[in-house]
């Protein structure tokens, strides 16, 4: 039976081009210095054509001449045993000289170029897009609901400030920024104020805050939905602009206390909350057929609310005994089979 060995996969750092840039200038240097090393203490085995002597100038000219494959030929070895060294050290060194301050640095300036160009061809096509801003637990349910609905991939961006996040974000079709969403230039890169909705799922109520009021300001237009841990939070949440704020303890310390007194009420919460399974609850326009009816005369679904005039209202409301043109309802129906 054979075993393998399990290794630890570190995360991978990241520098910017910049350093990048400087880092393979500095072992380019290094190089350079090696070769300089090398001919200046052997300087007794070149001969120079101008005096004949190799000084600590004549090796670095020569080092740099033949490193960068130059060669003017004026220093050349004379001793079997420079030429040999020249032969098994210098020119590798001159192979890798060339291959990481060439090769490598015209690979960053091209990766960097091609990031480049698709971000800005990015923000030119996004419109009408939904930000999400906090990629944890909460943030990956709201974007598979919204991916399970039928949201295109491309239409979704992610937030968050930690590389792994990102990372992972990518993995999944997602667009994703890595940044602080309470600086308005990660907002700004962002593209928010052509956002049509944002979610905001971050793990501190007063960090959801100040970016609902960021948003809010940057694009007073967006539906705003925000998970905030503590229900005190809620009143300024929505005074800061949130259309819409959802308490994530309250709502999992109620099912799981409702699934205590009844296990049966909790299956059914878990049912609607589960996609593509049993039962599902969605918002849907009023068809032409139904428009007249009360909301009991619907078939194959339950209607729990009908939205008129952007308002809510419950199905026993009497102002909606009557269904309009316009009308939104908010029903519970079997999930469809996609296969």
């Amino acid at each position: 039976m054979s075993s393998t060995r399990t290794l630890v996969s570190l995360p991978a750092r990241v520098l910017s081009p910049g350093r990048q840039l400087a880092f393979r200038g500095l072992l380019a240097l290094a190089l350079l210095g090696l070769v300089v090393l090398i001919v200046f203490l052997d300087r007794d085995a070149y001969t120079d054509s101008y005096d004949g002597k190799v000084s600590l100038i004549d090796a670095i000219y020569y080092a740099t001449v033949t490193i960068t494959t130059t060669g003017y030929g004026d220093i050349t070895p004379v001793a079997p045993h420079a030429r040999i060294m020249n032969a098994i050290l210098v020119t590798p060194l001159r192979i890798a000289f060339l291959v990481l301050l060439v090769g490598t640095t015209l690979e960053v300036l091209a990766n960097e170029g091609r990031r480049m160009f698709l971000d800005s061809r990015w923000r030119k096509r996004m419109r009408n897009h939904i930000v999400v801003i906090g990629y944890g637990t909460k943030g990956r349910s709201a974007v598979q609901t919204l991916t399970d609905s039928k949201t295109m991939p491309n239409q979704l961006l992610v937030i968050d400030g930690r590389p792994s996040v990102i990372a992972d974000a990518n993995l999944q079709g997602f667009a994703a920024i890595h940044g602080d969403a309470t600086r308005r230039e990660i907002l700004r890169r962002a593209e928010i104020s052509k956002a049509r909705d944002v979610i905001i799922t971050l793990d501190r109520d007063d960090s959801a805050i100040l970016v609902t009021l960021t948003v809010r300001q940057m694009n007073p237009g967006a539906h705003i939905v925000v998970a905030v841990r503590e229900q005190d939070n809620a009143p300024l949440l929505r005074q800061s602009g949130a259309d819409s704020v959802i308490t994530s303890s309250d709502a999992v310390g109620r099912v799981v206390g409702l699934s205590s007194i009844s296990p049966n009420l909790g299956a059914v919460i878990e049912d609607l909350l589960t996609a593509d399974e049993g039962l599902e609850i969605i918002e849907r326009q009023v068809t032409a057929d139904e428009v007249g009816h009360p909301p009991a005369d619907i078939r194959g679904e339950r209607v729990l609310g009908v939205v008129r005039n952007r308002t809510l209202r419950q199905y026993y409301d009497p102002t909606v005994a009557s269904l309009e043109t316009g009308d939104q309802l908010v029903v519970v129906r079997q999930a469809p089979d996609d296969d």
